[in-house]
C-alpha cells in the first residue's frame, strides 16, 4: 500500500489558468539541478529565467563552494589567524544557521570540521577515487582534531561579520545546497511564479499546484527496494536526505561514507542507511538530515522529537531495512 505525506495546510489559490509546465535545468555544485514550473503561456521569457535561475547558484559557488579557491568561502579558510571578515548576505546566513545546528546537535553537524572532511577524501583534493589516497590512521585522524580544538569560528551579527581564529577549514557542503534550492525558490517567486518545483543535487522544494490542480508529488528516495514507497506532495515543503550508500569507499570490508563524525574525527559507522527530512525550508531539511545521520537511530529521533522535525530513519536489518519514524512525520502521513 502506497503512503503519502501531505502538507499540513492547502493553499485555496488555483493553478494559473492555461497553464503549462515549463522546464529549466543545467549544472552546478558538482551536480545537475533543475526546475519546473506552471506558467501562463506567453507570460515570461523561458530564457530570462534559465539565466536568472543560473545566476543564483553561481552566486551561491562564488559565494560558498569549498571546491572553488577564489570563492569567499576558500579566502576565509586561508585568511589569517584572528581576523575578522565581513561575508556576502547567503554567506552569513548559511554560516550562521550551521553553527545554530552544531549547538543544538551537540557537534554533530559542525560547519568548522572541514579539515577532517579533506582528510577523509571527500574534500576538493586527495579524494578517495583518485590514485594513491590511503585512509588516514588513527595518529592522523586526533591531530586533525587536536588542531581544531578551541578553535571557534565566532559571529559578529549586527556587521555580518566572521572570526577566522587560525586555521579553521570551513565547509558549508551539509547546508550550502539546501540553501541554493531555496534560493532557486526565493527567486521564482520573485518573478511572481508561484507553483514551481525546484531541485539540485536530489535537494526538492515546491509550492502551489501543477495545472491539472495536482500538488508537485515526489517519491523519497529509497536506498534498497523494499522500504515502502512515501510520495510527498511537495506544496509548501521541502525534502532532503542524507545517507551512507551514495558517496563512500570501502576499508578493509568496511564502508566509509561520506559523512563525518566532528566529534571522533571519523566517518559514522553506525547502521543507519539514511535519513529523511521533511521542512519548509530546503536549507533546514538538509542540515537537519545531515545532524541526525551522525547522531544515529537512538540520540537522532530523540532530537527530531525536541525540535519537532519531521524525519525519517532507514535502519540496517540483516538484508533489509527498518523504518523508524518521528511523531511529526507519522503525522502528516496518510495511506492509499
Amino acid at each position: 500500500m502506497r503512503r503519502v505525506l501531505l502538507p499540513p495546510t492547502i493553499s485555496a489559490e488555483p493553478p494559473p489558468a492555461g497553464a503549462e509546465i515549463v522546464a529549466f535545468g543545467g549544472a552546478s555544485m558538482g551536480t545537475s539541478w533543475s526546475a519546473r514550473a506552471a506558467l501562463p503561456r506567453g507570460a515570461w521569457r523561458a530564457a530570462d529565467l534559465q539565466a536568472g535561475l543560473q545566476l543564483q547558484l553561481d552566486q551561491v559557488v562564488s559565494e560558498m563552494s569549498h571546491w572553488e579557491p577564489h570563492s569567499d568561502l576558500g579566502r576565509f579558510n586561508r585568511a589569517g589567524a584572528c581576523t575578522w571578515h565581513t561575508l556576502p548576505g547567503g554567506f552569513f546566513d548559511v554560516l550562521q544557521y550551521a553553527l545554530e545546528v552544531a549547538r543544538d546537535s551537540g557537534g554533530a553537524c559542525d560547519p568548522c570540521a572541514g579539515a577532517l572532511v579533506n582528510l577523509w577524501g571527500f574534500g576538493p583534493t586527495g579524494r578517495h577515487d583518485q590514485p594513491g589516497f590511503v585512509a588516514p590512521a588513527p595518529r592522523a585522524v586526533a591531530a586533525v582534531r587536536a588542531g581544531m580544538d578551541g578553535r571557534a569560528v565566532a559571529l559578529d551579527i549586527p556587521r555580518r561579520r566572521a572570526f577566522q581564529p587560525g586555521g579553521v577549514q570551513l565547509d558549508l557542503s551539509a547546508v550550502a545546497k539546501g540553501y541554493a534550492v531555496d534560493r532557486l525558490a526565493r527567486y521564482l517567486e520573485e518573478q511572481g511564479v508561484r507553483n514551481y518545483l525546484v531541485e539540485a543535487g536530489g535537494e526538492l522544494r515546491g509550492a502551489g499546484f501543477k495545472p491539472d490542480g495536482q500538488p508537485w508529488w515526489v517519491a523519497l528516495e529509497e536506498p534498497l527496494a523494499g522500504a515502502g514507497e512515501i510520495a510527498v506532495a511537495l506544496h509548501g515543503l521541502a525534502v532532503a536526505t542524507s545517507g551512507d550508500y551514495r558517496k563512500y569507499f570501502m576499508q578493509d570490508a568496511t564502508r566509509r561514507p561520506h559523512t563525518i563524525d566532528p566529534r571522533s574525527g571519523m566517518p559514522v559507522a553506525h547502521a543507519l542507511a539514511a535519513v529523511t527530512v521533511v521542512h519548509e525550508r530546503a536549507m533546514a531539511a538538509d542540515a537537519w538530515s545531515t545532524a541526525l545521520t551522525v547522531l544515529g537511530p537512538e540520540h537522532g529521533l530523540a532530537l527530531a522529537e525536541r525540535k519537532r522535525l519531521a524525519a525519517r530513519f532507514l535502519l540496517r536489518e540483516g538484508a533489509g531495512l527498518r523504518e523508524i519514524l518521528s511523531s511529526r512525520f507519522q503525522k502528516m502521513l496518510e495511506e492509499e
